[in-house]
């Protein structure tokens, strides 16, 4: 695309775009939008241009793992800082995304949020595979899991695999029957052969609700006996407490999600994550070694540093 060469290789500005190409500065600037989401143009930012440098330096040596700080400021709303963060975790998400892969994605509102914001990067053999079940008793959960699905596979020109199967099954019995069932065992023997696990933290603190505290997938007492566990998140729908244990936490028995022992074995396993009510489910994930790549807010990441692990409990 002419205006995409001559903006981001010619440095020219996009008032002399329009003059060279005779069309409006709006129409130049949404000719540059469209070749960012095609994938016509990819913007890569080196460690070197981050404007919290140390502060990303600090959290990778804290805790061992890869951090990506997304810049905001406390005038920004929960929304916005979102939508930041997801718009900088789809460029991450494409450095690590290749050809032959699979990668299993969980659903959930950060997850909308950066299907959103997914940029198209052409693979071949890729395969998307759903984390966790979707349905409640109020509704199968198939279209909004599904849609999801769908972003990315759109985006790496990958195969979708879905899971049909409810977020939690009502007896723990009917899981295990469901689990030797060959349809189930198949996409479970597909979530096995995973490269890349993509993945938010739900949290009932959050300021932007995670999808499965308010989307009616647990009862009164169901979240109840979470609280009196001292959950502090979950992962897919498996619930972890202040140490990133998931033992001895009943539903878990029964939630359709990767344990997280089977989690632990996917090589790489990105969170993106924003708001500082998530931070206890962040301090929990990270004690239990759940995450090699994060991607999170400079406000949250601040206060991940800052906080002593003792306020994840």
């Amino acid at each position: 695309m002419r205006a995409a060469q001559l903006y981001y290789l010619q440095d020219l500005t996009m008032e002399s775009i329009a003059k060279e190409l005779a069309v409006s500065r709006s129409t130049v600037s949404r000719l540059l939008s469209m070749a960012r989401r095609t994938g016509l143009v990819n913007i890569e930012i080196n460690a070197g241009g981050d404007r919290s440098p140390m502060l990303v330096r600090e959290l990778e040596h804290k805790f061992g793992i890869k951090v990506h700080v997304v810049p905001t400021d406390g005038a920004l709303a929960d929304a916005e800082i979102l939508e930041r963060v997801a718009t900088h975790a789809a460029h991450v998400l494409n450095t690590l995304v290749s050809s032959g892969m699979t990668v299993g994605v969980a659903w959930g509102s950060t997850m909308q949020a950066l299907s959103l914001a997914l940029t198209r990067k052409p693979t071949h053999d890729t395969l998307i595979v759903q984390l966790n079940g979707a349905a409640n008793p109020q509704t199968t959960g198939l279209t909004y899991a599904s849609e999801i699905l769908q972003r990315f596979g759109a985006a790496y020109t990958a195969r979708v695999e879905q899971f049909p199967v409810p977020a939690f099954f009502d007896q723990a019995s009917t899981r295990e029957a469901m689990w030797r069932e060959g349809s189930v065992r198949r996409v479970l023997g597909v979530q096995q052969g995973m490269g890349l696990a993509v993945f938010s933290l739900g949290a009932t603190e959050a300021a932007v609700p995670s999808q499965v505290y308010r989307g009616g997938y647990l009862s009164a007492a169901e979240s109840a006996a979470l609280h009196e566990h001292g959950v502090v998140g979950d992962v897919a729908t498996v619930f972890f407490d202040g140490s990133g244990s998931d033992e001895g936490i009943e539903i878990n028995s029964r939630a359709t999600g990767p344990t997280l022992r089977a989690l632990r074995k996917v090589p790489r396993r990105l969170c993106v994550l924003s708001g500082a009510g998530k931070l206890r489910a962040l301090h929990g994930a990270l004690a239990g070694g759940l995450i090699t790549d994060l991607v999170l807010d400079e406000g949250t990441a601040l206060r991940l540093l800052n906080a002593p692990p003792s306020s994840s409990h």
